[in-house]
């Protein structure tokens, strides 16, 4: 029984010229998907994004002022070698990716991330309007006395 040969990642500027990136990637692209969100600006919003979350394998990020729910799921075809077992029927979707501009490299940042419903309550109090007079902080303490 042969192993399977599973890609070497290398860095972007190593790739050899008239080679394709997927030769070396870890198929990152085929373990999640990304849906856009409507920008949630009210607590009702708020409270979809936290049912969300209670959800297993999925979490929220916000890039270029766009929401997206993200769901970290394998795809059912991708094989253990990281390639695509229907790469001749894959979805469009597929045939239109890119490697321009592909998740390859593993340092990237979102501008807000979201992966627990407890995270969503904390920014919810920190991004909705506060009613009249409410603050976040808690009551001022007493000062205390001078000693003289």
């Amino acid at each position: 029984m042969s192993a399977i040969a599973v890609p070497q990642k290398i860095r972007r500027e190593e790739l050899p010229p008239g080679d394709c990136l997927c030769n070396h990637c870890t198929a990152k692209c085929c373990q999640y998907f990304a849906l856009g969100l409507d920008k949630p600006t009210d607590h009702k919003d708020w409270e979809y994004i936290r049912w969300f979350l209670l959800h297993d394998a999925a979490s929220t990020f916000m890039e270029d002022g766009s929401w997206y729910l993200l769901v970290q799921t394998c795809c059912q075809h991708l094989r253990p070698d990281n390639r695509c077992g229907i790469y001749e029927t894959r979805p469009t979707i597929c045939r239109e990716y890119s490697t321009d501009g592909c998740e390859y490299e593993d340092e990237y940042l979102y501008e807000r991330y979201l992966e627990t419903a407890e995270q969503v309550v904390e920014y919810m109090e920190v991004v909705l309007p506060r009613k009249k007079k409410a603050s976040i902080r808690g009551p001022r303490p007493k000062l205390l006395p001078v000693i003289g």
